[in-house]
């Protein structure tokens, strides 16, 4: 079955129940948070493909992942069992590629169509906040980055709200996907939900997607989901970074040379 809104279609390969389920977008922010985590949590859940998002707009690309052939955008789903709550049913979509700014409407848009086609519940979008200093304090490995949420509706604020650890964020921009998503589902009166955490622009930044995923495990997935493989891959990127910095620094004051002494004469 196929899904077109204005130059995006979603075609389904597998048809599977998603009424009163979760959609996460996962396409890339800021430290390309929402492709780590759609991928972590299409991992450890061990989803199925059951379709993709398509456009003549998109990159004329295959990624090829263990010898398959796979599109630009895919979208991974399922029912997953949980102690004492009813399964969840969850749908995830994936990409590894920016979109083009004339693009994020329609891909938003299409996404949000197939949500309510499907009578899923709930849309939501992780999303990086832009960090202005790219020095990384050792100290900063062991502390907690602060996460936030904004809901499209009054409801939707409900999933966040009664976590002290989760921050309503009450001002400032949301962009891309994410920003048309809780526009548009404003507009419609439907759930949208994006959770954001600081992170570094110029590299993955693995610590903020694992924040994210802790903070959407625990007002909506409840699936106890271990986030340890996440600080430990950030843990060896914020390593690198400081030597980087370490060696840059010294090249910096070589090339500045010695110190020279004008002679003074009488």
């Amino acid at each position: 079955m196929s899904f077109q809104t204005r130059d995006v279609e979603i075609n389904e390969l597998m048809k599977i129940d998603l009424r009163n389920g979760v959609i996460i977008d996962g396409f890339p922010s800021i430290g390309l948070v929402g492709s780590i985590v759609s991928n972590y949590l299409v991992n450890i859940m061990q989803l199925e493909q059951i379709g993709i998002m398509d456009s003549p707009y998109f990159p004329t690309i295959s990624l090829i992942r263990n010898r398959e052939p796979n599109n630009p955008v895919r979208v991974y789903g399922g029912k997953i069992e949980r102690d004492g709550e009813d399964p969840l049913k969850i749908a995830i979509f994936v990409s590894e590629f920016q979109p083009s700014s004339d693009m994020i409407k329609p891909i938003a848009t299409s996404m949000l169509n197939w949500a309510q086609s499907q009578m899923a519940s709930l849309v939501v979008s992780p999303e990086g906040l832009a960090v202005e200093d790219m020095v990384v304090p050792p100290s900063q490995n062991q502390d907690k980055l602060d996460v936030y949420a904004v809901g499209s509706t009054i409801h939707a604020r409900l999933y966040f709200e009664p976590y002290e650890d989760i921050k309503p964020f009450d001002e400032g921009v949301i962009s891309g996907v994410a920003g048309v998503l809780l526009n548009e589902g404003k507009k419609r009166v439907f759930d949208v939900i994006s959770i954001l955490a600081e992170a570094h622009e110029s590299y993955p930044d693995a610590k903020a997607a694992a924040r994210i995923i802790e903070a959407l495990d625990t007002s909506i997935l409840h699936l106890k989901i271990d986030t340890d493989p996440l600080y430990k891959e950030a843990e060896i990127i914020e390593e690198s970074i400081r030597r980087f910095q370490q060696q840059k620094e010294a090249a910096d004051k070589r090339a500045k040379g010695p110190k020279t002494i004008s002679p003074m004469y009488g």
